[in-house]
C-alpha cells in the first residue's frame, strides 16, 4: 500500500502557539486527488536542521514511505532550513520539481522567486518541499488553471505517480478532475 509521510516544519505550530494548517491541507488534498488507497505518517516538528534530517531519515528508512511531502521552512529567512536538511539526507536531487514549483507560484506572487523548495530521492522515496500556506500547497500540487478550469501550467503532482513507479513503488492513480497523472503509454497499468 502507498505510504506517504506528511511533515509540517514550524517552530510556532510545533510549540502549540498556533494551529498547524499544513498537514490538514496536505491530507485533504491527497484525499480528493488520489483514487489509490494510502496511509500516512504525520510529523509536526520545529525548524531545527538535525530534527528535520532525523525525521526525514526515519520516515524513509524505518517507516518506508514512498513519498514525503514537507510544508514550511523554504524561504530565505535564517530559520528556514527545510531545503538544507532535505538536501543533506538526499541520494539524488530532482531539480525539475523545485523549478516547476517556483514557476507555478510566480503566477500568484512575485516573491515566489525567494522560494528554495527542492525535490530529492532518498533510497526509493521521493521527498518534496512544498510551501507553508494551504492555498499555495494546492496551487503547487495542481498547477495553474484558467477561468475555464483548463491547465495552463502543470502541477508538480502530475509527475509524482510515474516517479514513484520508476522507483519500484506502488502504482498511483489520481482523479483526473483534480490532477491528471502523466505516464508514457508503455508505463500505463493496461500495458504493464
Amino acid at each position: 500500500m502507498l505510504k506517504i509521510g506528511l511533515v509540517s516544519i514550524s517552530d510556532r505550530a510545533s510549540q502549540g502557539i498556533y494551529e498547524d494548517k499544513g498537514i490538514p491541507a496536505l491530507l485533504a488534498w491527497l484525499q480528493t486527488a488520489l483514487t489509490t488507497p494510502f496511509t500516512t505518517e504525520q510529523r509536526l516538528i520545529p525548524d531545527e536542521k538535525p530534527i528535520v534530517e532525523q525525521t526525514l531519515c526515519e520516515l524513509v528508512d524505518q517507516q518506508q514511505c514512498h513519498l514525503i511531502l514537507t510544508t514550511g521552512g523554504t524561504g530565505p529567512a535564517r530559520r528556514d532550513i527545510t531545503p538544507d536538511a532535505t538536501l543533506a539526507i538526499a541520494d539524488r536531487v530532482m531539480p525539475g520539481f523545485g523549478e516547476q514549483m517556483r514557476q507555478i507560484s510566480l503566477h500568484f506572487v512575485p516573491t515566489a522567486i525567494l522560494s528554495r523548495q527542492v525535490g530529492v530521492i532518498r533510497k526509493q522515496c521521493l521527498i518534496l518541499n512544498l510551501p507553508g500556506q494551504p492555498k499555495s500547497i494546492k496551487e503547487t500540487l495542481e498547477g495553474v488553471k484558467n477561468s475555464q478550469g483548463e491547465v495552463i501550467v502543470t502541477g508538480i503532482f502530475a509527475s509524482v505517480p510515474y516517479c514513484i513507479q520508476l522507483l519500484d513503488g506502488p502504482y498511483i492513480e489520481t482523479d483526473d478532475h483534480i490532477i491528471k497523472a502523466f505516464r508514457p503509454k508503455s508505463a500505463l497499468k493496461t500495458n504493464l
